[in-house]
């Protein structure tokens, strides 16, 4: 009866190298040459996206139109001639390296709280009853660098910010609902307003405030 031939074994050393190779292959390609072709498609597709959506003025960087910051002086007060974001829960505030809500449940004590707290602050800021301010006006977002509020927040801050510059009120609320973005593909998400591009247009129309340059 013939017998079956042992199947074939490789050398140890052969099976070594030939998975040195496949190493070295998959680095080159997968870790060097498929990062180099995506990155050069960004550039040459999608130049502002792939270099952070950066939000230029005179030349000079202010911010970008992807991350919120915040409007406030030294001591964190708003400055009444600008437009509020909402607050953020990302490190001392819309620090892009700490994105983080702040993952405090509807009932707990902190976080109703510090709602209440935005809320008479924001009626005494803006003159209105606590029971006009809108919910995201109150609540951080979830990454807490969202750059946009809703519309109903911006239009609630127009008579504020036209008095602090002297405009008509007219003219500052035509400004904020010639910035409303509407919904994502018409059907997704809700009506926003970026905050940052609100507030360069608004630079435009007068007063003595101006944008400091991004760090």
């Amino acid at each position: 009866m013939a017998r079956t031939p042992a199947p074939f074994r490789r050398p140890w050393a052969a099976q070594t190298w030939t998975a040195l190779r496949a190493l070295l292959i998959f680095t080159v390609a997968l870790g060097v040459g498929y990062p180099l072709v995506v990155l050069g498609l960004g550039q040459l597709l999608f130049p502002a996206q792939a270099n952070g959506s950066l939000v230029r003025v005179d030349d000079e960087v202010v911010g970008s139109s992807l991350i919120g910051q915040s409007f406030t002086d030294d001591e964190g007060s708003p400055l009444p001639e600008w437009f509020q974001s909402r607050p953020s829960a990302a490190g001392a505030g819309y620090d892009a390296a700490a994105s983080s809500g702040s993952n405090y449940g509807p009932e707990n004590a902190d976080l109703i709280a510090a709602i209440e707290e935005r809320r008479l602050a924001i009626a005494e800021l803006e003159r209105v009853d606590p029971d006009e301010i809108p919910v995201d006006a109150l609540t951080a977002s979830a990454s807490g660098l969202d750059p946009h509020i809703s519309p109903a927040y911006a239009l609630l801050q127009v008579a504020r910010v036209a008095e602090a510059r002297g405009l008509d009120k007219a003219l500052v609320r035509e400004l904020v609902e010639a910035h409303i973005q509407g919904r994502d593909l018409g059907f997704l998400g809700e009506p926003t307003v970026n905050v940052l591009e609100l507030n360069i247009a608004l630079s435009r129309l007068g007063g003595s405030a101006q944008l400091d340059g991004a760090d």
